[in-house]
This record gives C-alpha cells, sequence and structure tokens, in this order.
C-alpha cells in the first residue's frame, strides 16, 4: 500500500512534470560540468542543444501529424520531457558558466530566466503560443552557449568575437526556422511577426548587456582573491601571502579584511583568474577608495598584467599600491573592457597589525 508522502509526491510529479524535467536538467549539470575547455563537458552542453532542436522538431511535427497516430500521440506526450530536460541542462550549464566569471549577484539574467521557463512551464498551455515560448527559451540557450564556446575555440575574446559568435547563433536559429516552417507552416506563418520581433528583442538585449559590461566576461573565471601585506613568488612558482591572523570564528577567512599599516606598507592584491586553455588575455586590478563626501569610489590606480589559460587553479598574478590611507577600499579585478570578474572589499585603518601568519598557494 502506498504512503501518504509516495502519493504526494506522485501526484506533484504529475501535475509538474515538465518543470520537473526541467530541474533534473540542472542536477545533471551540477554533478557532471567542470571546465568550460573540456571535451566531455562541450559534449554534454552540445548534446543539450542538439536535443532541444530535436524535441521542438519533433513535437511539433506530431501536432501537424506527420507521422502515425499512434506515434503522434506518443511524441506530444513523451517528447516535452525530453525538451524540457534540455532546456534544463542548458540554462544550467550556462548559469554554472556565466555565474563562475562573476559574483551571484551579476547572474542575475540567467536566474530570472530559470524562473520564468519555470513560471511558463505551469501557466502558458495554448500551442501557438507555447511555440513561441519554447522558441525563445531554445535562442537564448543557444545564443549562450555560442557566446561562451566561440572564444574557447578561437582562443580570443572581446567585442569582435562576441559580435560574430552572436551572428553564428542567429544563423543557426533562422536555418533552424526554415526546417521547421517546412514541417508547420501554418504554426510558423501565423507566429512569425512574434518570433521575429521577440528573437530580435532579445538579439538586441543581449547585446545591450554585452556593451554595458553587464553579462560577465566568459570565459574567464576567479578563482581566488584577496588583499594582503605581502606577497613573495619563488623561483618553483609558488606565491607566499601573508595576512593578519584572523581570530578564531574567522576559520574561513584567509586574507585581510581589515588592513592595520606599518610604515613603508604596501597593499597587495592577489587574484587567480582561470582562462581555457590556449587563451591568452590582460587582465587589470582597479583600486579605488570610497569617498564619504560624495558617496562615490574614486579611483586611485588600474595595473595590468598577461594571463595564460589552462591551468586548473587560475594563472596568478598581483599588483601593489603604495599611495593610501585610512578608509574603505576595494580591489576589483576586470578585463580591458571594464567587465568584472571578482572584487574585494577592505578597510585601511590605523594602528598596530595583529600577528602576521602566511600561506602558501602552490
Amino acid at each position: 500500500m502506498m504512503s501518504p508522502t509516495y502519493r504526494a509526491a506522485r501526484r506533484f510529479v504529475g501535475n509538474h512534470w515538465l518543470t520537473v524535467a526541467f530541474l533534473l536538467g540542472f542536477i545533471v549539470d551540477s554533478l557532471t560540468l567542470t571546465r568550460v575547455d573540456q571535451v566531455f563537458d562541450n559534449a554534454i552542453l552540445f548534446t543539450y542543444v542538439v536535443l532541444a532542436m530535436l524535441s521542438i522538431f519533433l513535437l511539433y511535427a506530431a501536432i501537424a501529424e506527420r507521422f502515425s497516430e499512434r506515434v503522434n500521440q506518443f511524441l506530444r506526450l513523451r517528447v516535452p520531457l525530453l525538451m524540457q530536460y534540455a532546456f534544463g541542462g542548458l540554462l544550467s550549464g550556462m548559469l554554472i558558466f556565466y555565474g563562475r566569471s562573476s559574483s551571484l549577484s551579476d547572474s542575475w539574467l540567467f536566474i530570472l530566466l530559470i524562473i520564468g521557463v519555470m513560471v511558463g512551464n505551469e501557466t502558458i498551455k495554448d500551442r501557438a503560443h507555447r511555440l513561441v515560448y519554447n522558441l525563445v527559451i531554445f535562442f537564448v540557450g543557444l545564443f549562450s552557449y555560442v557566446v561562451l564556446i566561440v572564444p574557447v575555440l578561437l582562443g580570443k575574446m572581446g567585442p569582435l568575437i562576441f559580435l560574430l559568435s552572436g551572428a553564428l547563433a542567429i544563423g543557426v536559429m533562422y536555418v533552424f526556422l526554415q526546417l521547421l516552417e517546412r514541417v508547420v507552416p501554418n504554426f510558423i506563418h501565423l507566429q512569425r511577426r512574434s518570433i521575429v520581433f521577440i528573437i530580435g528583442l532579445i538579439y538586441v538585449g543581449l547585446n545591450m548587456l554585452y556593451f554595458t559590461n553587464i553579462i560577465p566576461p566568459i570565459p574567464l573565471s576567479l578563482k581566488h582573491l584577496g588583499v594582503y601585506h605581502n606577497v613573495v613568488k619563488y623561483e618553483d612558482g609558488t606565491y607566499a601571502l601573508s595576512y593578519e591572523k584572523p581570530e578564531w570564528w574567522e576559520w574561513y577567512r584567509s586574507s585581510d579584511k581589515e588592513f592595520h599599516p606599518v610604515p613603508g606598507d604596501n597593499i597587495y592584491c592577489y587574484a587567480s583568474v582561470f582562462a581555457p586553455s590556449r587563451l591568452a588575455v590582460k587582465i587589470f586590478h582597479k583600486w579605488e577608495e570610497y569617498d564619504e563626501a560624495t558617496g562615490k569610489w574614486r579611483e586611485h590606480g588600474r595595473y595590468s598584467y598577461a594571463i595564460q589559460g589552462g591551468r586548473d587553479d587560475g594563472y596568478r598574478g598581483y599588483t601593489l599600491i603604495s599611495n593610501f590611507r585610512a578608509g574603505t577600499w576595494r580591489c576589483t579585478v576586470e578585463t580591458e573592457r571594464g567587465q568584472v570578474i571578482g572584487r574585494e572589499v577592505f578597510e585601511v585603518q590605523d594602528g598596530a597589525p595583529k600577528e602576521l601568519v602566511t600561506k602558501e598557494e602552490g
């Protein structure tokens, strides 16, 4: 005899099966995806793209009764599950990799998109509207994937590469719509204006987000960032990082949040940034002091160094400042265009420093 809990769970899955399939894609990604330049990871993401295209094609072919009655019925019942699994896997993969390129707060676009997909699964029932909805979700996932993978393949990143990637995504979408129109010409013809308008709006919107530095600087990602009293690089490539000993309850902290200088001290900003193999790029450390009078951050200096991709723990480097005063400061790791990779805020305070401890980064 089934327990009440089992019956409730079964009833929930039965009522929300599309959302459950969508979330399953999230779970698989969280367990499998590691590096954007790995063949296995890209095979998974590419498979999601193919599954999404195939499931859209098969579903609407079945709706248009292109197969036998038995096959049409099977496809109409089962293919939406495959489609939502592919959408969930593709979007969660993008959330994982885009999220690694910035803070969680800067990943708001994909968080909102995921919430929107789940709401759409529960509310959109009309077949025509559902077609537009499915095509829009697919295009967002396709665009995000192409923009992510093209810099990895070319070993370059920047505005021109982004525009090239976007044009490639539009081209793939155009070919797919042409093929889909052969299967369901009436659906496509009736919804053509809606499809073109919404996809065009999304394309323009994503470009605006990129050129206003809201989209994270994929495929770069921050591995470590901290402020230190001293940074020493040994001949074997190991770094020694010195910072004030944290209190016992700050067991998680391994850098300075409160910096107490002595005469002659420098402040070091040390960062480790992951870049895919073959990708060489210049990154910047922007030092800023908070101006209490104006309520704004005032730039103190911006210093660069080149990084080379391929190292699992990221390419390491540091910058320093020697002219500073008490107050609130921050060190921002960013691209040449100003896309934020990571940021560390700290306080410079008068008074003797605590005992310094040193850790090594291999």
